[in-house]
């Protein structure tokens, strides 16, 4: 695992199986490191403990957390009063029950952590998880961290089987917005252009073809900062952009694409498709693919005209 460290060690339990597994955190950042300075002159920023109204320092051991009652009291709960609590001390993940993987809504994944076999033989392991790969289902468990108990889904990610911790179903709000109420009439034809655009850009999802363009650009901003140089110059004569009329255009090359669109869906076809779901790109290069849009609206006025053109001759 090289510098995977293992964050602790548990068993994975049900019936009368164990599998003993080491656990690691599944996520790490690659954000850039900051600190916080006086913007006048760079002086570091430094916070301290200190007693209310005065400048006394609290040692760290020395602080404990004060809850509020239903009442309105204040009652202080010391780290003893917390470790108390009738939790589950042992380092068990309990599976309670196996169902369908699309029945547990994606909402509710919070932390995900990988489990590495910690027993000599790995076949337990690798077994478990090969029989959830096969009955496409996820282990509804749970497991105590940090004298916190939790619930989680257990699933098979690239062969390595991944505790998700799960949010308690108070902890998702519900969505209370007024549009829910709305009788909004949808036509067929807005629903079939609208489904037709979402085909030609449809493809499997490959996470390796989009980057952190903003961590990319903040790398280029703190070293051109440094250098004393302009990280993103920008040329004079930039228009200035017409929201109104680029989304005239956008929706202009949306029916162009629609309407101009074969009835067989050749691979041909498709490969204009693939373009259209770029990597990320930073925003001037996404500036200068505006132009299609442009002449697709140019090319539909002009398709335009001469079907009024023709229909005009018709009448004659």
């Amino acid at each position: 695992m090289g510098a995977m460290r293992s964050i602790w060690k548990g068993d994975l339990s049900f019936g009368l199986v164990n599998v003993p597994v080491k656990v690691y955190s599944a996520t790490e950042s690659h954000d850039r490191k900051s600190f916080q300075v006086d913007s006048k002159d760079g002086t570091r920023i430094r916070y301290r403990r200190v007693r209310e109204g005065t400048d006394t320092e609290v040692d760290y051991s020395d602080i404990a957390n004060a809850y509020e009652t239903d009442s309105g009291e204040t009652v202080i709960l010391t780290k003893d009063d917390l470790s108390s609590l009738p939790v589950q001390k042992s380092p068990e993940i309990s599976i309670l029950e196996f169902v369908p993987v699309d029945q547990v809504d994606p909402i509710y994944f919070d932390k995900p952590y990988y489990l590495e076999p910690a027993s000599k033989s790995p076949k337990a392991y690798a077994l478990l998880a090969k029989a959830l790969e096969e009955t496409d289902r996820l282990a509804i468990t749970s497991f105590t961290l940090r004298n916190r108990t939790r619930m989680a889904a257990l699933r098979v990610v690239d062969g390595v089987m991944t505790l998700q911790t799960l949010l308690w179903p108070d902890e998702v709000r519900k969505p209370d917005f007024g549009f829910l109420d709305e009788d909004i009439s949808i036509r067929d034809q807005e629903l079939q252009m609208a489904s037709s655009l979402i085909e030609t850009m449809a493809k499997d999802y490959d996470p390796s073809e989009f980057e952190d363009t903003y961590q990319k650009e903040l790398s280029k901003l703190i070293e051109a900062k440094a250098e004393g140089t302009e990280a993103f110059p920008t040329s004079d004569d930039e228009e200035p952009v017409d929201e109104d009329s680029e989304v005239a255009d956008l929706l202009a090359a949306l029916r162009a694409s629609v309407k101009d669109r074969p009835a067989d869906d050749s691979d041909e076809d498709k490969a204009p498709a693939k373009k259209a779901a770029p990597k990320k790109a930073p925003a001037k290069k996404a500036a200068a693919k505006k132009a299609p849009a442009k002449k697709a609206a140019a090319k539909k006025s002009t398709a335009t005209k001469s079907t009024a053109k023709k229909t005009s001759r018709k009448a004659s």
